[in-house]
C-alpha cells in the first residue's frame, strides 16, 4: 500500500533516470541554491507531487544526483585513476589530462558539479554546503593517500609532505573547473595541467623525467 502511495503522483511513463539526468544538468549548470523546484519539475517534466514522491524533497534529489554523477565518467574520473595508474606520478597526471577535456566538454554543462554546485548557497542549506564540502575532502585524502604510499615506496623524494602536495594539485583542480565555467577551452586547459605536472618533485637520484603528461 506504502507502495502505491508513492507512486501515485508520478505521470504514466515515468522515466526516473531521465528526470535525474535533467535535475543534475540544472544543478551542475546553475548550482544548488539558484535552481528552483519549478526549473527541476519543468527540466524533468513531472509536478512538484511527482518529484516528492519519486526524490523526496529538492535536498534527497540533490544528494542523489551528486552520488549518480561520482558514478559517471564525468565525476568518477578521478578515483579511477587513483586506482588503475601504477604511480602515483602517472595518476596525478591523468586526473589533470582528464580534468582539461571533462570539465570542458561542451556536450554537457562546463566545469565540475561538485565544485560549482556549492556556490551560492544560503544558510538554510549549511547541510548541503557541509556535504559537498565533505566530498571535495574525501577526494583530497585520498590523493594524500596515494601520495604518501609514493613517499614510502620512494616514488617521491623523503621530504616530501603529501598534504600539501595533495592540497595543491586539489587546488589546479579546482581551478580548472572555474576557468572551464568561464570559457576556457580543452587546450588552455591542458596547458595549465602541464604547467602543474612540473612542480611534482624531482627524485632524489636527480635523475631527469620526462615532464609530459603521458608520462607515468
Amino acid at each position: 500500500m506504502g507502495e502505491t502511495g508513492t507512486k501515485r503522483g508520478r505521470p504514466r511513463g515515468f522515466d526516473r533516470a531521465a528526470a535525474l539526468e535533467a535535475a543534475t544538468r540544472l544543478f551542475w549548470a546553475h548550482g544548488y541554491g539558484a535552481t528552483s523546484i519549478g526549473e527541476l519539475t519543468g527540466a524533468m517534466g513531472i509536478r512538484p507531487g511527482s518529484l516528492y514522491a519519486a526524490f523526496g524533497d529538492k535536498e534527497s534529489l540533490f544528494r542523489e544526483v551528486v552520488q549518480n554523477y561520482g558514478r559517471s565518467s564525468a565525476g568518477g574520473f578521478i578515483g579511477v585513476a587513483l586506482r588503475e595508474e601504477r604511480t602515483a606520478r602517472g595518476a596525478v597526471a591523468r586526473i589533470l589530462r582528464e580534468a582539461a577535456v571533462v570539465y570542458s566538454d561542451p556536450s554537457h554543462p562546463a566545469g565540475c558539479l561538485t565544485i560549482s554546485a556549492a556556490t551560492n548557497v544560503t544558510p538554510q542549506d549549511a547541510a548541503i554546503e557541509a556535504f559537498l564540502r565533505d566530498l571535495r575532502t574525501e577526494g583530497l585524502a585520498a590523493m594524500e593517500a596515494r601520495l604518501r604510499k609514493a613517499r614510502e615506496d620512494g616514488e617521491l623524494p623523503a621530504d616530501t609532505d603529501p598534504r600539501s602536495l595533495a592540497a595543491y594539485f586539489a587546488a589546479v583542480v579546482q581551478g580548472m573547473s572555474q576557468r572551464a565555467r568561464d570559457g576556457a577551452t580543452a587546450a588552455e586547459l591542458t596547458s595549465t595541467a602541464e604547467l602543474a605536472m612540473k612542480a611534482w618533485p624531482a627524485p632524489d637520484t636527480g635523475s631527469s623525467e620526462d615532464s609530459t603528461l603521458a608520462t607515468g
